[in-house]
């Protein structure tokens, strides 16, 4: 436990993000509601809490369950890798099972349902097994069985009164009806506990967002606003740190090169170790070029690099790769490249960010290239991928990863792209690829419109690709509008913009 700035002292529950949305843990020694509808995760975080109090801080913990029997929640639970007949079996896991049973009457009328017997079971098992956590799931099944609503809110408050007597850190879950509007089925439970969270598994354009909000910490200050979490199956809950940034990393004076020199120089000499460079453009202009040349640099000079691909499969990434000259199947080979390759549609949004942060603990990279953020709109909400960008470049600044991501876009200060809303604004560098229509000829242009701290080339160059690669030539003369697709003609002697500092 540790002293919160307030003085209140907090109990880390362990589960993956969610102390640091709650500033370092639940409050000691107090009783903590967690609501949501069903289906919101409320059995897997009382579940969590219990088990990475064992795993971690080898604190014991006693599980009581109003609604399923303990055969179900030991399966359920086993889902998420928590082995609790093994936690039982050693003394850190006990249950108090007061399930209904099916001889008993569905109403109760007030002061017949005997809680002061289940804190004297809730007490026995805990110092059988010296706990300092208890969960109770979910005692919104008790509640509903009472006819006067005066009745629960009296009923609740004794509860969390004799939890609060065994000086235990508790969890209480409880349903909700809706996923906005009163925390519990009765309009009341947040009034009656010092401590509420919410949970919620909202759907939004048919698609699916678990978020966590901590609406009430008594005394103890806590991050606002909701928090988008995944429930990772042999993990458990796993909070994505969209808007936990802290920004005391020191900054990167290392400049890299992106593969290409005349790139390079475009950016004022290339982007720093812990840039992120986002490369925009419509399809089959060369994203996927400029990633896969990056990521060739960088094993050239001994780096290790990740391409996370979310368009295309392996295979396809290595023969469009091979058609520019670059083997990545080689680069395979050696160990220093790995590619992974997998749709949107295959999982949640909150689950690729988990892969893919476990894939980057795991191979340790120096470099990585995304391709391409705009396939993740199929799967996406618009605060879902906000929070998968925020969360993702974060890490990667965090640990000095310089990283390209793609984006497939027409106009990028257009609205028609929910990615470049999301990704123009965090990123260091930013390279703009656009077909251009030149006396009834397509051709390419490049331009870099943002090199945070550098003094980039501000004109806008055309580009060719051939099996080498891709060459940059001599900036655009006489047309304007390029970027905007409606190409004009100006006077040849009118003066360039010269270059200067960016952002």
């Amino acid at each position: 436990m540790s002293p919160s700035r307030d003085g209140v002292a907090k109990l880390a529950t362990g589960i993956s993000g969610f102390d640091e949305v709650a500033l370092g843990g639940l409050p000691a020694g107090r009783t903590t509601l967690v609501s949501g509808t069903t289906g919101s995760g409320k059995t897997v975080f009382a579940g969590d809490f219990l088990a990475q109090g064992i795993r971690q801080f080898g604190q014991p913990g006693v599980f009581v369950t109003f609604e399923e029997g303990p055969d179900d929640i030991r399966a359920n639970l086993a889902s998420f890798g928590f082995d609790v007949a093994r936690w039982e079996d050693e003394g850190m896991w006990a249950f108090v099972d007061a399930s209904h049973q099916p001889d008993e009457d569905e109403e109760i009328v007030a002061g017949t349902y005997e809680f002061n017997a289940l804190a004297g079971r809730v007490r026995h098992a805990a110092r059988t097994v010296g706990a300092k956590r208890v969960a109770l799931d979910s005692l919104g099944v008790v509640f509903a069985r009472f006819q006067e609503p005066a009745v629960v809110r009296l009923e609740l408050a004794r509860v969390i009164g004799a939890l609060r007597d065994l000086h235990i850190t508790a969890v209480l879950t409880v349903e909700r009806i809706n996923e906005y509007g009163g925390v519990g089925r009765f309009g009341m439970e947040e009034f009656v506990a010092d401590n509420v969270v919410i949970l919620r598994n909202v759907i939004e354009n048919e698609k699916r967002r678990r978020t966590v909000e901590v609406l009430k910490f008594r005394g103890a200050p806590h991050r606002s606003g909701e928090f988008s979490f995944t429930i990772v199956p042999g993990a458990g809950i796993s909070v994505l740190p969209s808007a936990l940034i802290t920004m005391g990393e020191p900054s990167s004076q290392e400049r890299v090169s992106l593969g290409n020199a005349e790139l390079d120089t475009m950016c004022g000499g290339g982007p720093y170790r812990d840039a992120v460079t986002f490369v925009s453009g419509p399809t089959g202009v060369g994203k996927t070029l400029v990633a896969s040349t990056f990521l060739a640099a960088g094993v050239a000079a001994g780096e290790r690099c990740l391409l996370q691909s979310f368009e295309e499969t392996r295979d396809q990434v290595l023969r469009n790769a091979a058609s520019w000259g670059i083997d990545l199947a080689e680069m395979e080979r050696t160990g220093l490249l790995r590619i992974v390759s997998q749709y949107p549609e295959v999982a949640s949004l909150e689950d690729h960010y988990v892969t893919l942060r476990e894939v980057i603990e795991d191979f340790q990279p120096q470099r990585i290239a995304v391709d391409n953020l705009s396939a993740l709109e199929r799967v996406a909400t618009r605060r879902g991928l906000r929070d998968f960008i925020i969360g993702l470049t974060a890490f990667l600044r965090q640990n000095q990863i310089v990283s390209v991501f793609t984006a497939a876009t027409s106009n990028l200060l257009g609205p028609e792209s929910v990615t470049e809303a999301n990704a123009s604004t965090l990123t260091d560098v930013i390279v703009l690829l656009r077909y251009v229509e030149v006396a009834g000829t397509v051709r390419r242009a490049i331009c870099v419109l943002k090199a945070r701290a550098s003094d980039q080339d501000r004109q806008i160059h055309e580009f060719t690709i051939d099996d080498r690669g891709l060459h940059i030539g001599e900036p655009f003369a006489g047309l304007s509008g390029i970027l905007t697709g409606s190409v004009t003609q100006w006077p040849t002697n009118a003066p360039i913009a010269p270059g200067g500092a960016g952002e």
